[in-house]
């Protein structure tokens, strides 16, 4: 099957959820499907990150787009010229006319069997209709994430700038489910939420792709903390990040030091925002990009997770659970995942009881390790990500059966099964050369 993939940015480096997700299912599904991947790029990409590519994708495009900084007067500025914008602003900073020629592009010179818009912001570069079946792959119901930055926010200017642009989310996620033959979501409960929101996708097919986790690279330490230590991984210019450690920073870790004094906290990922940097004290590291989060999850005694906004699910969660670790979570962080209360990992919300729920850790090494095997136990025997790649294979080979290219290959006298593919495999050859 041959498949275009549409994406914002490039998947390497391996420093967000999103691009974790994708990377792994797509090394999975490359060994059976001519895939052509088109994203935007700051840069063209260097030698080791196209043969990095080359293993979840057999042709790569990208085109040139400059991001700017989460936090920057630069992206003030942009925000503030897409006021105005129908769109909301993190779907209509993507709109490109070069990015829109190259679909149009490939989808002429190309019979592709299936699109895949690879969450929701490629989407806008869609020419109105397609000659081949289209796919969604929602990581999150983006509408949720943008209701909850309005409720959680108190400044009335703020409230009223996150409300707006949850309302033009809104409306554009509704239109965009419309206009796809599938949709994929990363959990019952996205699946739940977008058919609650927007009936009229019930009359669509609709997945569920499982979360996954690599067992092997995050695996358990050994040994336990010397001292108390707290850590948080993601991407730190997300903006539900950045809220999540400014809450715990302000609301909740002054509990915890109130009762024990020696506990540090370490904040871990890419491109922190100047928010998130003004937290580093002697007691908080900010530690920006780096090349593995594991040496940090591993001087932890509690990894925590005090997520206020978000959707989809929490890979950084799985990553803690197949690395053996107590973890502390909000009902938002852990939205989505298969994991029980006290079993799996300790659920709590609000400052007191989340401070309350890090201190009981902290003190009770036998109940950490409890913890950390049973969340271990789990993750290993049921979400690979091989698993995961199956259900998805599946389901884009259901979708695609919707494209005229695959129907007419399956025509009487079209040729046998193995001679279409000899034909589709020379003809892609020859244009990639």
């Amino acid at each position: 099957m041959r498949i275009l993939w549409l994406k914002s940015d490039p998947l390497l480096p391996l420093d967000k959820g999103g691009r974790l997700r994708t990377w792994h299912l797509m090394r999975h599904l490359a060994r059976r499907h001519q895939i052509t991947y088109l994203s935007f790029a700051e840069t063209a990409m260097d030698s080791t990150s196209l043969a990095g590519m080359s293993q979840v994708a057999e042709r790569v495009i990208t085109i040139a787009r400059r991001e700017r900084p989460k936090g920057s007067l630069r992206f003030y500025v942009d925000v503030a010229t897409h006021l105005a914008d129908a769109l909301p602003y993190a779907v209509g900073t993507y709109r490109s006319t070069a990015f829109r020629a190259r679909i149009h592009e490939l989808l002429e010179q190309n019979p592709f069997h299936l699109v895949v818009c690879d969450f929701l912001a490629p989407a806008v570069n869609l020419p109105p209709a397609l000659p081949c079946a289209s796919v969604l792959f929602t990581h999150n119901v983006e509408s949720e994430i943008w209701r909850r930055h309005a409720e959680t926010h108190r400044g009335r200017i703020a409230q009223r700038l996150y409300d707006a642009q949850y309302r033009r989310m809104r409306t554009y996620e509704d239109s965009a489910l419309q206009r796809f033959d599938g949709i994929l979501a990363v959990s019952d409960t996205d699946r739940e939420t977008l058919e609650r929101l927007y009936p009229d996708v019930r009359v669509k097919p609709m997945w569920v792709i499982p979360t996954g986790v690599d067992t092997e690279y995050f695996a358990p330490a050994t040994g336990s903390a010397p001292e108390p230590r707290l850590v948080f991984t993601g991407s730190m210019d997300w903006l539900p990040n950045e809220d999540a450690m400014r809450f715990f920073c302000r609301e909740v870790l002054p509990l915890i030091r109130a009762e024990e004094p020696r506990t540090r906290l370490a904040i871990v990922g890419r491109t922190p925002t100047p928010a998130v940097r003004a937290l580093a004290d002697e007691h908080i590291e900010v530690t920006g990009t780096v090349a593995d989060v594991r040496p940090f999850m591993r001087k932890a005694t509690v990894y925590v997770v005090p997520l206020r906004i978000g959707g989809g699910t929490r890979l950084k969660i799985f990553e803690a659970m197949a690395m053996g670790q107590a973890v502390v979570s909000t009902t938002v962080g852990a939205e989505g995942l298969p994991l029980v209360n006290g079993e799996h990992a300790v659920i709590a919300d609000g400052p007191r009881a989340f401070a309350d729920a890090v201190l009981s850790l902290l003190r009770d090494s036998r109940r950490r390790q409890a913890l950390g095997a049973a969340a271990r136990k789990l993750v290993v025997e049921h979400y690979d990500w091989s698993v995961a790649a199956g259900v998805l294979d599946a389901a884009l080979t259901q979708c695609a059966a919707r494209s005229p290219y695959l129907v007419r290959a399956q025509e009487p006298g079209s040729g046998s099964p193995a001679e279409s593919g000899r034909l589709d495999k020379t003809r892609n050859d020859r244009m990639s050369a």
